[in-house]
C-alpha cells in the first residue's frame, strides 16, 4: 500500500447543497471530474452508503482507457463524503480513499479534498494536475445561477 496522498483546498462561490449534488449525481460527475483532454464513463454507479460504482476515463488523443470500482463509505447530505477507487489495472495496486467535506462560509463553500493510497506508479504532481482542472471544471458547473425561462 502507498503513503501517496493529496490535500486540496478551495473556497467555491455556491451553497454546499449544489456542491454536494455535483459529487452525487452521475451526469454532473461525469462532466467534470475527468482532467481536461479525458472523457468519463459511468458504467454503474449506486450513490448510498456500501453502493458500489464502476467509471472510466478515456484519453481523448490517444484512445487508451482505464477504469476503475469504488464503493461509498460515508455519505451526509451536503457536508461530507468518502468514498474509495481501485483500479481494474493490476500495475495500479491498492485502494484510494477521499474524503470530501463542505463547510458553508460567507462567501460560498469551503471544500477540502483528501486523497490517500494513490498508487506509487502515479506521480502526485500529476495528481495535482489532474484535480486542479477537474476542480475548474467543477466550478464552472456550480458557480452559475441560470434560471429555468
Amino acid at each position: 500500500m502507498s503513503d501517496n496522498k493529496v490535500s486540496l483546498h478551495r473556497v467555491i462561490k455556491t451553497s454546499p447543497e449544489k456542491l454536494y449534488r455535483a459529487f452525487t449525481d452521475n451526469t454532473a460527475i461525469a462532466a467534470w471530474l475527468p482532467p481536461y483532454g479525458f472523457l468519463c464513463t459511468i458504467q454503474e454507479r449506486n450513490v448510498k452508503v456500501g453502493g458500489g460504482y464502476k467509471m472510466s476515463f478515456q484519453n481523448f488523443t490517444t484512445g487508451h482507457s482505464h477504469s476503475w470500482t469504488g464503493e461509498f463509505l460515508e455519505l451526509k447530505p451536503n457536508e461530507f463524503l468518502k468514498y474509495t477507487d481501485k483500479f481494474d489495472d493490476p500495475n495500479m495496486p491498492g485502494v484510494i480513499t477521499t474524503s470530501v467535506s463542505f463547510q458553508k462560509t460567507l462567501v460560498g463553500t469551503a471544500i477540502n479534498i483528501q486523497q490517500e493510497g494513490i498508487p506509487a506508479v502515479i506521480p502526485l504532481e500529476m495528481c495535482y494536475l489532474g484535480w486542479q482542472d477537474s476542480l475548474e471544471k467543477l466550478i464552472k458547473l456550480v458557480e452559475p445561477e441560470i434560471p429555468d425561462a
